[in-house]
């Protein structure tokens, strides 16, 4: 992919995160969790810019060239091509999180499940689980981690809007779930990302696993 970077960027820099973004969706494919081309990826590069995922592409077969430029706005910088459809999730994150550097998007069973099972209580609400603590924030199990689950919707405005307004009310936001569609969350660096996707994958299966036993 020719991709024309700003002056104020240096191309390693770029490049580093164009690496890492792809490594961490090859390694998220091979867990199973971004099933026919789904889920999207990124990494903030700079305070105007972020490295995310084409649309579209394997996310079990990303390298360098798979990752493009946008700004906070969601628009393709020094490119013809297209970002993942979800984009302005993503950039919405670094605007409201300025500490958040990585933002994972995956699609995998649990998820899809849980959000569907959850969608008309509109939440989940995690506490007593001492993985809780593996989220930042989180000290103790006593804790409650509410998990918004958002309704689903092509218009992505529309879905913009609705987190802005959870934020709004001054609710705390680590992730949260679309309905019938997977989970959003983010971290200060992709190691962090990936610890709170991996917390969260579990706890919502423990969480599914509870209501069929108890069913």
């Amino acid at each position: 992919m020719n991709q024309q970077l700003p002056d104020t960027i240096p191309p390693e820099l770029f490049a580093a995160r164009a690496d890492a973004v792809a490594d961490a969706a090859r390694e998220l494919a091979l867990a199973g969790w971004t099933p026919a081309t789904s889920s999207n990826f990124s990494m903030r590069v700079d305070a105007d810019h972020a490295a995310i995922t084409i649309s579209g592409r394997d996310k079990g077969k990303l390298g360098r060239d798979d990752i493009m430029l946008v700004d906070m706005h969601g628009q393709a910088v020094g490119t013809g091509a297209r970002p993942s459809a979800e984009t302005a999730l993503h950039t919405q994150v670094y605007r409201r999180f300025p500490e958040a550097n990585a933002v994972l998007h995956t699609h995998s069973r649990t998820q899809s499940v849980a959000s569907r099972l959850y969608a008309e209580a509109g939440a989940v609400r995690l506490q007593g689980w001492e993985l809780q603590k593996a989220i930042a924030g989180h000290t103790t199990h006593e804790s409650v981690l509410e998990i918004p689950v958002f309704p689903n919707t092509q218009h992505m405005p529309e879905l913009v809007a609705q987190v802005d307004a959870w934020l709004d009310a001054g609710k705390p936001l680590a992730a949260y779930l679309i309905a019938g569609h997977g989970i959003y969350t983010w971290g200060r660096d992709m190691a962090e990302a990936r610890r709170h996707l991996e917390a969260l994958e579990c706890l919502l299966g423990c969480e599914l696993d509870l209501r069929r036993l108890s069913a």
